[in-house]
């Protein structure tokens, strides 16, 4: 469920709300702002679940 957000953020019709080339954000149109900014999002939900991941620990003391 959590990854599936960021997912459905990046394909039609949700990618429609930032595909626009203007405005343009730290000097890229908006939608290339748009998927980077969800991959960067995706990346860190990961490293979250990883965190707290019970069975992680457990394979690392074996």
């Amino acid at each position: 469920m959590s990854l599936g957000i960021p997912f459905l953020l990046l394909i039609f019709p949700f990618f429609s709300l930032g595909n626009r080339a203007t405005p343009i954000v730290m000097g890229m149109p908006f939608s290339v702002f748009w998927v980077i900014l969800w991959i960067i999002i995706t990346f860190l939900i990961v490293l979250i679940l990883y965190r707290i991941d019970p069975d992680k620990d457990e394979e690392e003391a074996n």
